[in-house]
């Protein structure tokens, strides 16, 4: 096999000499918890490097498959773990942490036969959480304990509080901020139909109080144990649905007094259960997870 450098024209000229192009043949799986859409690919069995053109090309609706997120599962570094789950946003960037893709790889290792027990252990860029596949086909999963301070999260703030004022085009706002592996404000408004959540979605998710950038919740509060929540995604726009939105929402909510322990979140796509029992105590998520269609991409 030839190639062709850049300075000799015409290639098709030179005896022996000629370009060609590398076609990688990439199975995945499309999944979706309450709607937030994923491109699942398992690297475990097909091990597989991805450049940060090839996850936006695959995350395009238009162009590509279309997704949230891209799930990359690949091979554990630890024996006692089951899988090594990375997230990757439309936009290319690696994130720490994703509820309902949780519920998916869980949901995806079950069905391929890779896993053959209904308790997971995954690795993240965050550490370790656990998913357990319940007989109703719904996946609990461990989210671990919520950060509340500042550095953690991390926001610009000399110290922790229930609530932050910040200023957004000259109008100041009061949020809380909640990390679950991932950076989260949560805004209480009145109703979430009527929530300015393309307008300031954006605004806060690029705000110089959050250096790593942040997801945006908006959060409507039926009574001590029902909410409503809209989340503008970091990297992402708003989407269908947001696991780990829905935990900062509970334990926004509860710190401040205005929710139980045990709370019904109604997201645009669907219902999730989220628990809390509190202080150093892990959140804990459960919902479905949704096999959609399987395929072949060429990148």
């Amino acid at each position: 096999m030839g190639y062709c450098p850049d300075n000799l024209q015409p290639p098709q000229a030179l005896s022996g000499c000629f370009r060609y192009h590398i076609n990688m043949r990439i199975p995945f799986t499309k999944m979706h918890g309450l709607g937030n859409d994923f491109v699942v690919i398992d690297a475990i069995t097909n091990p597989v490097t991805l450049t940060t053109e090839n996850i936006r090309f695959l995350a395009n609706r238009h162009f590509g498959i279309g997704c949230d997120q891209l799930l990359l599962l690949e091979p554990p570094s630890s024996p006692t773990a089951d899988v090594n789950y990375r997230i990757f946003n439309a936009d290319g960037g690696e994130v720490e942490q994703c509820g309902n893709g949780a519920r998916c790889a869980a949901v995806y290792l079950k069905s391929s036969g890779q896993v053959n027990k209904d308790e997971i252990i995954a690795e993240t860029a965050n550490g370790v959480i656990k998913l357990y596949c319940q007989d109703d086909g719904q996946v609990l999963v461990d989210m671990g304990t919520p950060r509340l301070e500042p550095a953690t999260i991390p926001i610009k703030a000399d110290q922790t509080a229930l609530l932050y004022q910040i200023n957004v085009e000259g109008e100041t706002l009061e949020l809380a901020a909640v990390s679950m592996g991932n950076p989260h404000a949560v805004l209480l408004v009145e109703n979430i139909d009527t929530a300015l959540v393309e307008q300031l979605g954006p605004l806060l998710e690029s705000h110089t109080f959050f250096p790593e950038r942040v997801n945006v919740g908006f959060m409507q509060i039926i009574d001590r144990n029902n909410i409503r929540l809209r989340v503008f995604e970091r990297g992402v726009g708003e989407t269908l649905a947001c696991g780990t939105g829905a935990c900062a929402a509970v334990v926004a909510g509860n710190i401040q007094n205005l929710l139980e322990s045990n709370v019904t979140v109604e997201l645009p796509g669907g219902q999730l259960e989220i628990s809390w029992a509190g202080e150093e105590q892990s959140v804990l998520m459960t919902g479905p997870a949704t096999n959609v269609f399987e395929g072949v991409v060429n990148l």
